[in-house]
């Protein structure tokens, strides 16, 4: 059975996302800092009269933020009934993978390890399949620390 995935570029690592979870896809422009919140918060946008949480999802898995004020990629995403943009490098298409998620095979980079759940192989590259939930519950534990 085939099953949709959004691929995309996320903190140099190629990942796949199950499109049930993405509402959107944007450039976001206007970020608003929130001081005292973790490093991984860049801060808050709107997006159609909601307000975004937006998560520098690079510098939650590698300690590096992109956001610089420069345009950046984001998912939207609802999550636990809360609305997030997840900041990504770059995505590249949304497309029907026939096998699914496969099991995780080889030596994953720890740094990752909390976040993959299966390979996702599209046009015979690799993709980490990834949840945009635990983004948020691993940050949110990481901020609790």
């Amino acid at each position: 059975m085939d099953q949709l995935y959004l691929l995309a570029t996320l903190a140099g690592t190629r990942v796949a996302v199950d499109a049930h979870e993405v509402e959107a896809v944007v450039r976001l422009a206007d970020v608003s800092p929130v001081p005292g919140m973790a490093a991984h918060v860049a801060g808050l946008s709107a997006l159609r009269s909601r307000v975004l949480t937006i998560i520098d999802v690079p510098a939650l898995i590698r300690g590096k933020a992109i956001f610089a004020g420069e345009r950046s990629y984001a998912i939207i995403a609802e999550i636990s009934g809360h609305s997030y943009g997840l900041m990504v490098d770059a995505v590249h298409d949304i497309c029907q993978v026939p096998d699914g998620g496969l099991p995780l095979r080889g030596q994953l980079d720890p740094a990752w390890t909390p976040y993959a759940r299966a390979i996702v192989e599209h046009e015979d590259q690799p993709y980490l399949l990834v949840s945009l939930a635990s983004f948020i519950e691993t940050g949110s534990l990481a901020q609790a620390a």
